[in-house]
């Protein structure tokens, strides 16, 4: 009688690791989160001003200045582009003020250049004011420049 050979078996391995299911819908809703939150900062565009006063209307857009007028202060320049729907039509503007008295007008002074987002642009900046002078609003685009009227106190 003749003793069959010994059966050979594999060598006992643990089963291969399958990612946890949890951790996998943990990263998914991190990833699906992290995407909505650059692409709600990538459109959101920075809040039109709400018609203030101090407005001068363009052919296609309307620039305002805001602020103390006659008085020391934070002064705030804003200009929305009518119309501007895409990413193509944003612009590049540089944003400012002039101020003027009975016997001088000066020279603009800026608060910055930035590209428009979503058709607007704000910038602010310190104004030293005297009590007798009128301020307006300057947009530089280019070579072209535009004014919004004088405000005065």
């Amino acid at each position: 009688m003749s003793v069959p050979a010994p059966r050979r078996t594999a060598v006992s391995r643990p089963p291969a690791r399958r990612p946890d299911a949890r951790r996998d819908a943990r990263r998914t809703v991190v990833a699906v989160a992290a995407l909505c939150l650059v692409a709600a900062t990538a459109a959101a565009a920075p809040p039109a001003p709400p018609e203030p006063t101090g407005c001068g209307d363009l052919v296609r857009g309307q620039l305002c200045l805001r602020g103390p007028v006659g008085a020391d202060g934070t002064y705030t320049a804003a200009y929305r582009r009518l119309g501007a729907a895409s990413g193509r039509d944003e612009i590049i503007v540089r944003l400012g003020y002039q101020r003027k008295n009975d016997r001088i007008t000066a020279f603009p002074g800026w608060f910055g250049t930035r590209r428009t987002q979503g058709g607007a642009v704000v910038l602010s900046g310190r104004v030293e004011m005297l009590a007798d002078e009128c301020i307006r609003g300057v947009m530089e685009r280019g070579e072209t420049v535009y004014v919004t009227k004088w405000s005065c106190s």
